[in-house]
């Protein structure tokens, strides 16, 4: 929650929380950090500087490259993410670039809404994390763009680690003894930004079989200048009924441009599913997929059977077929009060001066609208950029303090495709593509 409920207070607030960590960061020492990089990389992946280079090979075969660099206003931006499972020759690109694109936080009294990313200093926030946050990682150095002090932009706060998931898969064999089974691993790139009383841990998880989580989760302290609400829009912390905590919503978007297999002219597909009744003769209903080109930008909505999907232009897998990924949703709650956040995804064409989705500061043409919403207009798909919303309710509880547990939010791509075959198949059982054999 917030420190005040007037933004001008608010920002000192932040800037003086924020000045204090970098100053405690840069007397504390760097850690296990890397050496400091001195300018942010532009090149692709494979040129980048190794200050700037996250590769990791995970226990599984599979290996993630990409860059990384840090935005005065997004905070941590990847790019030139790349994906190869054992037995691919060579890595499968798979996005342009990937970040957050707002964090807008309305309050239920109508008070006040933050848009945190280009209003509130969130990329300025940046923490210093503890090595114990990194367990077995490297915590690389990051030079904040627009430093609230100047004399201390350097903050050890990127961690770079991997992370077991539990299963990957499990396969009973025909005897008891046998069974095929393999243990997840995740390579985690995150860091930690505060705003405020908020402490967001902006968090990518690349796994071995190619998936991609991303996911913001909330944490830090509720705000006592906000213990002021009354019935319906907050709830009371502490003894009593005194102290009511006000109610928000936090609705985060990310930005995402795809460039499967090193081309950004990915296709955007949607898919719907129809149940009907049982046919005569039938034991159950029958259900038809059915596929839609998207060509033109569009403003989508999840439905019960409807699902995305981004398909490579260039490549196909082994098997010939179109390599794509598909958007996984996580759960949601659609915030009604803006028209930016009215919709759960956008597909727009590729605009450089289109990088927010509320509040958005580009130098784009006048008239072209500030959010996402207004650059939806029936232009042809030839560059498409996601834009993923996925809104939280956060209704404060008393286990909310002290300090608050993290409540997360977020969603996946997955792959589709990519491969021809699970990219963690055991070796004995590789030959069974596309082909029915007895477990063994």
């Amino acid at each position: 929650m917030r420190r005040n409920r007037t933004g001008r207070a608010r920002i000192r607030a932040a800037a003086a929380l924020t000045v204090a960590a970098l100053a405690a960061g840069a007397a504390a020492g760097a850690g296990p950090a890397v050496a400091q990089p001195q300018a942010a990389p532009t090149a692709a992946a494979a040129d980048c500087s190794a200050a700037y280079r996250i590769e990791q090979k995970l226990a599984g075969g599979t290996t993630w490259r990409m860059c990384w660099r840090y935005d005065s206003k997004a905070g941590l931006v990847l790019e030139h993410v790349s994906y190869q499972p054992k037995g691919e020759p060579k890595p499968i690109q798979v996005l342009n670039s990937a970040r957050l694109a707002q964090i807008d936080v309305p309050y239920d009294d109508g008070s006040v809404e933050y848009d945190d990313l280009t209003g509130f200093g969130f990329a300025q926030g940046l923490v210093k994390l503890a090595p114990g946050e990194c367990p077995g990682g490297t915590i690389r150095t990051i030079k904040v763009p627009d430093a609230w002090d100047p004399q201390h932009p350097n903050v050890n706060g990127l961690c770079t680690t991997t992370r077991s998931r539990g299963h990957a898969y499990r396969m009973q064999g025909d005897s008891a003894d046998k069974v095929f089974q393999a243990q997840g691993k995740d390579l985690l790139v995150y860091t930690v930004n505060q705003v405020g009383w908020y402490e967001y841990m902006t968090e990518w998880r690349f796994q071995d079989d190619g998936t991609v989580n991303m996911n913001v989760g909330a944490t830090g302290s509720l705000s006592y200048d906000d213990y002021d609400a009354g019935d319906g829009r907050g709830w009371p912390i502490g003894k009593g009924a005194k102290a009511y905590a006000t109610s928000h919503t936090h609705n985060v978007f990310w930005r995402l441009d795809f460039g499967l297999d090193g081309s950004s002219k990915t296709k955007v597909e949607q898919y719907d599913s129809a149940v009907t009744a049982p046919a005569q003769g039938r034991q159950a209903p029958s259900a038809k997929t059915t596929r839609t080109k998207v060509t033109k930008e569009l403003a989508g909505d999840y439905k019960t059977y409807r699902w995305w999907r981004m398909v490579s232009a260039t490549g196909k897998n082994q098997d010939g077929h179109a390599r794509s990924y598909e958007i996984v949703p996580g759960p949601t709650t659609k915030y009604p009060g803006r028209s930016f956040t009215r919709h759960d995804v956008y597909f727009t064409e590729y605009n450089k001066c289109e990088q927010f989705a509320s509040n958005n500061p580009g130098n784009c043409p006048a008239g072209a609208g500030k959010s996402v919403d207004k650059w939806v207009n029936g232009q042809t798909l030839t560059h498409p950029v996601v834009w993923m919303n996925v809104g939280f309710h956060h209704i404060a509880r008393d286990e909310d303090q002290q300090p608050m547990p993290v409540h997360w939010q977020g969603f996946a791509i997955a792959p589709r495709d990519v491969t021809a075959m699970n990219p963690l198949t055991p070796d004995e059982l590789a030959w069974q593509n596309g082909h029915w054999r007895p477990r063994s």
